[in-house]
């Protein structure tokens, strides 16, 4: 059952007989998934290419996030397996929904941020839903390997990417972009931090176009030869998968980690993905590739998304689109085809970058007099 009466009920519910939980699993839900797949209307003609772009806005999942998707599944089998407490390391979109589904399932939240490198949007997300949020002098990076290791001295269970029920919830994107184009894209391209993400969209396409019985995808941490959660395909295409960097924190670029990833992007500042093996599979299968943006590239393209198409999304989402377009326009992604473009994070997620890249540009203090608004709004319009 996916819904009752009418009502959707999470991505849990609507993939049942596709995910690891039994009848008997008392899911852990907030709705996520169902998330909006927009066509683009104004950019593609801006650019002059013949290209159908979607975007898929994940920031509209509860805690505003793609994270989401995952840690329904994460926290369901947490709580399956009788844990009392999660724990993770976060540059800021983990810890909310870490500490969402926490909540929502009565257990505890342990969060590691980096001090001083979250942004504020997902800090107060965190602190509000209750997590024990601890700041460590370090990074990302530094916070996962604590992570890694409290986990074998306290009774807690981790919620980053390293769980594999993370990947399987996220692997549900792919399959509602496959329903409602009909077909894979061509291209689906991503920001890639920890490469969750894309070795999971990479597994939903897999699923979604292998015969039962085959084998599935070796970046799949659940396959084993056969998949255990098989169902008739329901696409026979596949798309490139390419996932786009920010130039100070790209250790796929670089075929190495990076030891002090710096970006405005703070969801992608990450210099030692977790999934590193998993993701350069995906590259091999799909055919895809690996590519980094300078900050102002990933800036500029944030803001040309919400003044042309009305959509708002964090600096490190925007990456997906930046790279598109510039691989559109270098010919690398060849004209007539069809590209979706994840949108991983809310642009409330952090208002101040936002705000600062364009405040002065459109916000005027002006008098409370009808003669200086209706002066200001004609300078505008060139009346």
């Amino acid at each position: 059952m996916t819904t009752l009466g009418n009502r959707y009920t999470g991505l849990i519910s609507r993939y049942r007989d596709r995910l690891p939980v039994s009848a008997d699993t008392r899911l852990i839900s907030l709705g996520e998934g169902n998330t909006p797949l927009l066509k683009l209307k104004n950019i593609p003609a801006l650019i002059g290419k013949n290209v159908e772009i979607y975007v898929k806005y994940e920031g509209l999942n509860p805690t505003g996030s793609f994270k989401d998707r995952g840690m329904t599944m994460a926290v369901t089998k947490a709580v399956e397996a009788g844990s009392k407490a999660v724990i993770c390391a976060s540059t800021g979109n983990t810890s909310a929904a870490a500490a969402a589904y926490a909540a929502r399932a009565g257990i505890k939240a342990f969060v590691l941020i980096p001090e001083g490198k979250i942004a504020m949007g997902k800090l107060a997300q965190a602190m509000m839903y209750g997590a024990i949020t601890l700041q460590i002098r370090g990074n990302f990076d530094d916070g996962m390997e604590l992570v890694k290791q409290v986990a074998n001295e306290a009774p807690v269970t981790i919620v980053n990417s390293v769980n594999p029920f993370r990947l399987q919830g996220q692997k549900t994107a792919a399959f509602e972009i496959v329903e409602e184009l009909g077909r894979a894209p061509d291209y689906h391209c991503l920001p890639v931090g920890n490469a969750g993400n894309i070795t999971a969209h990479w597994i939903g396409y897999c699923e979604s176009s292998t015969p039962i019985g085959q084998k599935v995808t070796d970046s799949c941490a659940f396959c084993d030869g056969d998949c255990r959660y098989p169902k008739a395909p329901i696409t026979t295409g596949r798309p490139k998968m390419v996932g786009y960097q920010a130039a100070g924190s790209a250790p796929f670029v670089r075929g190495e980690p990076v030891l002090n990833p710096e970006t405005v992007a703070t969801a992608i500042r990450i210099g030692n993905p977790q999934s590193w093996a998993q993701a350069h599979t995906v590259m091999k299968e799909s055919g895809g590739w690996f590519d980094e943006l300078a900050d102002q590239e990933i800036l500029d393209t944030q803001r040309l998304l919400a003044m042309s198409e009305g959509i708002f999304c964090e600096p490190a989402s925007a990456a997906s689109l930046s790279g598109a377009l510039r691989d559109i326009k270098s010919g690398k992604i060849p004209e007539g085809s069809v590209i979706v473009c994840t949108l991983t994070g809310n642009g409330l997620k952090d208002p101040d970058t936002a705000i600062g890249q364009c405040a002065s540009a459109v916000l005027k203090t002006i008098d409370a007099k009808l003669d200086q608004v209706r002066d200001s709004i004609l300078q505008t319009m060139g009346v």
